[in-house]
C-alpha cells in the first residue's frame, strides 16, 4: 500500500536557526518550504526532500538518520571538509579505512553529524 507514496527523509533538531545554517551553509541544500518556526523542508536530489524539524528529542538517535547516495564520495567529503563539516570514524568489521572514507569493497561510506547529532551518511559504489 504505501509503496505507491513518495517517503521524506526527516532530522530532529533542538535549534532550528543552528541547523539552517548548517543544512544551506555547508551541505548547500536549498530551501523550499517552511512551518513557520517549527520546521523547513530542503530539495535534495531529484524529487526528494529533507524535512528538519524542532523537536525536544533532537539527537537521540545512535543511527544514520539520512542517506546521501553520491557519485564521487571523495569528491563529496573533500568539498564538505572544505566548509568544516567533520567526519567520523567507526570500528567497524571489514572496512578498509582510507582518511574519512570506510570501504567494503565496491561499497563506500563516510559519515558526518548535524549541530543535533544526527548521523548522516554519504554512500558510493565502485
Amino acid at each position: 500500500m504505501l509503496g505507491n507514496f513518495k517517503s521524506v527523509a526527516t532530522a530532529a533538531v533542538k535549534d532550528l536557526e543552528a541547523a539552517k545554517q548548517f543544512y544551506a551553509n555547508k551541505l548547500g541544500l536549498k530551501q523550499i518550504g517552511s512551518e513557520g518556526q517549527e520546521a523547513v523542508t530542503y530539495k535534495t536530489g531529484g524529487d526528494t526532500t529533507l524535512l528538519v524539524y524542532r523537536s525536544q528529542y533532537a539527537g537521540q538517535n545512535g543511527a544514520t538518520a539520512v542517506t546521501w547516495n553520491v557519485d564521487n564520495i571523495q569528491d563529496v567529503v573533500r568539498d564538505l571538509k572544505a566548509k568544516g563539516v567533520t567526519f567520523e570514524h567507526y570500528d567497524i568489521p571489514g572496512a578498509k579505512i582510507d582518511g574519512d572514507i570506510h570501504s567494503f569493497g565496491t561499497l563506500h561510506n563516510a559519515w558526518f553529524k548535524d549541530p543535533d547529532g544526527n548521523i548522516h551518511s554519504l554512500v558510493s559504489r565502485s
